[in-house]
């Protein structure tokens, strides 16, 4: 890697492959990298890693591991093609790839960045679809918890410069956004990332939410199967009826809608009202109906 015509104040650890055990050893244990900061802050997407799961990810405890999905898959792809597309836009300084970098009086603080341009940190995504959180280009319309990755890396490197987010939007639309550095923030992101991992040294639990990410996590923490009777608290036994019977009752009116839906599309991919999406139907090659999904 050709050093940088800048010096940064965070301290560079190397450079990993990712899903690599020196990757996964650098990332692990009491620190909170730029891609956990959002979990952190419970702003994560609901399918991405949320901080039940980080925190018992950070104890040492089972979560599930890391599967890659077409949306990883394609990003990654495409991460070379947007890199390409935003160094011929900038070709002022080279666009260098980088390493995994620590705070240098903060060393549970780490970051990845995607690149580096000057003193300049380029983030690089992909996205599915315009889903309204890309703001247009040249704009700071960024999803948050994209936002909260950037902050986290400038603050860990000490580079305060205006960051650059490029992103490739549908396989066609190419966008490039920025991020300002806000000390504000940032603080806040800290003492966030302090609290969390004072609660994991000291074994206290997030709360339980409503989230699938959660209940997996609890799914893998039993070490061995008792054939035993366990007596629970009232309150905890009377959510868990209430809940299954409403389950059960949505679960029966939402088949039902989404019959109707079907039918009201009859050879249409696409169930739109009053010029909103409201679902979309994924066929098989023989045009039958293989599911049908809510808008996003």
């Amino acid at each position: 890697m050709t050093a940088p015509a800048f010096v940064p104040t965070g301290v560079l650890l190397g450079t990993f492959t990712p899903g690599s055990p020196e990757w996964e050893e650098v990332r692990g244990g009491l620190c909170i990298t730029a891609t956990e900061i959002a979990a952190v802050l419970n702003l994560n997407p609901s399918t991405w890693t949320n901080r039940y799961e980080l925190w018992h990810k950070k104890a040492g405890l089972p979560v599930a591991p890391f599967e890659p999905n077409p949306f990883t898959k394609w990003g990654v792809r495409f991460e070379d093609d947007v890199a390409e597309e935003y160094a011929e836009r900038h070709p002022e300084h080279p666009l260098l790839e980088t390493g995994t970098w620590q705070h240098a009086e903060r060393p549970w603080q780490r970051a990845t960045p995607d690149r580096l341009h000057g003193s300049r940190i380029v983030e690089i995504k992909t996205s599915p679809f315009d889903d309204g959180e890309w703001g247009p280009d040249g704009s700071d319309q960024v999803p948050l918890h994209y936002r909260c990755q950037v902050i986290w890396q400038q603050d860990t490197l000490g580079l305060r410069e205006r960051a650059h987010v490029a992103v490739l939007i549908s396989g066609w639309d190419y966008r490039e956004l920025y991020v300002d550095y806000d000390e504000a923030d940032a603080l806040l992101m800290r003492e966030a990332a302090q609290t969390f991992l004072h609660d994991v040294r000291h074994g206290v639990r997030p709360d339980i939410d409503d989230s699938d990410r959660t209940y997996d996590t609890l799914r893998r923490q039993p070490d061995r199967y008792d054939r035993e009777d366990v007596e629970i608290p009232g309150p905890v036994a009377e959510q868990y009826e209430k809940a299954g019977a409403h389950y059960r009752a949505a679960d029966a009116a939402y088949t039902k809608a989404k019959s109707h839906v079907l039918a009201a599309l009859g050879t249409g991919r696409n169930a739109v009202h009053l010029g909103r999406r409201i679902a979309y139907r994924v066929a098989n090659d023989d045009g039958t109906t293989r599911s049908l999904h809510p808008a996003r």
